[in-house]
């Protein structure tokens, strides 16, 4: 089938991108001599907790520069490697749960479709499985788009089904679908399970690097095939509703190209994983599963880190792209990030997973959860409010890891909006909008660190877990 032209012009722009790096390096040079100039000694009690905060992020970013540094060292050797080829010895699965409510349809029709019109090209054996719950209210609809395309299926969860631990949400219902794949004699080694959310869909992009990974481990030898891989999420200017949270997103395809590249793609994802664009053996989904329990609301991240005990070495990153939308406003945003940090801190504290595999997570959510205090608002605050102007630090080595922190995010935000802009209509970004980014960088500090603070709290007072959806934007 040929490719539109929006299609043709996506393909082109994202076989083009590599992540840039003067973004990074200017930052770092003037933030440094600035530091470095205008450092004056203290030992207050501000100093010695601008000194924790400011250093708490370094590993994080010290892992996310190799990250991106491994990007473009790949992208340089990309003409060494074997080019896509049809998927001919692998069935692909695409798993995409939906909470099956109206104002989620529109989205999960985007996404659908997608799968069914790139996904085929490279994979002539294939199916898309809608996972829904019974009853929900948008079952008719979902059933409609089904009979449009025969290579849809919808998978039902029962509301009596219940696991052997109990566990609930979206992690019940993939359990459920990966049991059904165990019951059909679908777990075997040549099945892969795509998960994708049901806001996220794919592009040529994602269908041609997907099938480069999965015949890469037909080549592979036994010591080094690979059973799991991530690819990097974005979002379309053309999926928001919300310019403001749009460029506040610009943060997770930036993620996903430094700190999730160096540990997925290295082989071993401590960092976690998200739950859209990722692809697993179903032999390996099988043994895994997702019954993590009823306290489970980051099953993703829980999966890779159960992953990472099982098979260390195993995993890989791949050089496509989803498609996905930000949420609708500020309040969702915080909802959003408010489910995530609750999640992750309670699998910081979970002892059933061993601590090597969850020690460095630990120190990026501590890390978010803390930004506020980062905040240069709160500092200056704090600072009047006690009396003392002098924001420095205990020593002056941590403003040299300050810098870095802080030109790390620089980079992320202006190359993450850049990412969101190539997967968009249009393909680049408007003149002023890396510039309004950064300027609204203490702005996406607050409201994130407001999400992880709310979640902790949650966490310490033992309420009782929900997996809350927000409404997706079409």
């Amino acid at each position: 089938m040929p490719h539109s032209r929006h299609s043709q012009k996506l393909a082109k722009r994202t076989a083009a991108w590599k992540p840039g790096i003067l973004p990074f390096l200017i930052p770092l040079v003037f933030l440094t001599v600035f530091s470095l100039w205008s450092y004056t000694p203290s030992h207050s009690p501000l100093a010695w907790l601008i000194t924790i905060c400011w250093a708490l992020p370094v590993p994080g970013v010290l892992v996310s520069v190799q990250g991106f540094f491994l990007i473009r060292r790949r992208i340089r050797k990309a003409h060494l490697m074997t080019p896509p080829a049809l998927v001919e010895q692998d069935f692909l699965i695409c798993l995409v749960p939906t909470i099956g409510r109206h104002d989620t349809y529109p989205a999960l029709e985007r996404s659908v479709l997608s799968y069914v019109e790139h996904l085929p090209e490279w994979f002539p054996y294939m199916r898309v499985d809608v996972l829904t719950e019974e009853g929900c209210e948008a079952a008719e609809r979902i059933d409609e788009l089904a009979a449009t395309s025969p290579l849809i299926r919808v998978v039902t969860v029962p509301k009596a089904y219940e696991t052997k631990n109990g566990t609930r949400f979206k992690a019940r219902a993939n359990n459920y679908a990966h049991e059904l794949r165990i019951a059909e004699g679908e777990a075997l080694e040549h099945v892969w399970v795509l998960h994708m959310d049901d806001d996220t869909g794919v592009g040529p992009d994602t269908s041609a690097s997907l099938a480069q990974f999965i015949n890469r481990q037909r080549r592979a030898t036994p010591e080094e095939v690979k059973h799991m891989a991530q690819g990097i999420l974005t979002y379309p200017r053309e999926n928001a509703v919300s310019m403001l949270t749009w460029f506040a997103d610009a943060i997770r395809p930036a993620d996903d190209i430094a700190r999730f590249r160096a540990f997925t793609g290295l082989g071993t994802p401590a960092a976690g994983v998200h739950g859209e664009l990722l692809v697993i053996r179903a032999s390996i989904e099988a043994e895994i599963g997702w019954d993590f329990g009823p306290k489970e609301i980051v099953e993703d991240a829980r999966l890779a880190l159960t992953f990472c005990r099982i098979y260390p070495g195993r995993s890989d990153w791949f050089n496509g792209r989803c498609y996905g939308a930000s949420p609708a406003n500020t309040k969702d945003f915080i909802k959003q990030r408010e489910r995530w940090a609750w999640g992750l801190v309670a699998l910081c504290f979970n002892r059933k997973v061993p601590l090597r595999y969850r020690w460095f997570l630990t120190i990026c959510v501590t890390s978010w959860i803390l930004g506020p205090l980062q905040h240069v608002g709160t500092i200056l605050f704090v600072a009047w409010f006690i009396g003392d102007m002098n924001t420095s630090p205990v020593t002056q080595s941590v403003v040299i890891l300050w810098s870095l922190s802080f030109a790390y995010v620089i980079w992320a935000y202006w190359e993450g909006l850049r990412l969101n802009a190539i997967a968009s209509a249009n393909g680049r970004r408007k003149w002023w909008e890396p510039f309004a980014v950064l300027l609204l960088l203490p702005f996406f500090s607050l409201i994130e660190g407001i999400g992880g603070i709310k979640g902790l709290w949650k966490f310490v007072r033992r309420e009782e877990n929900k997996f809350v959806v927000i409404a997706k934007p079409a």
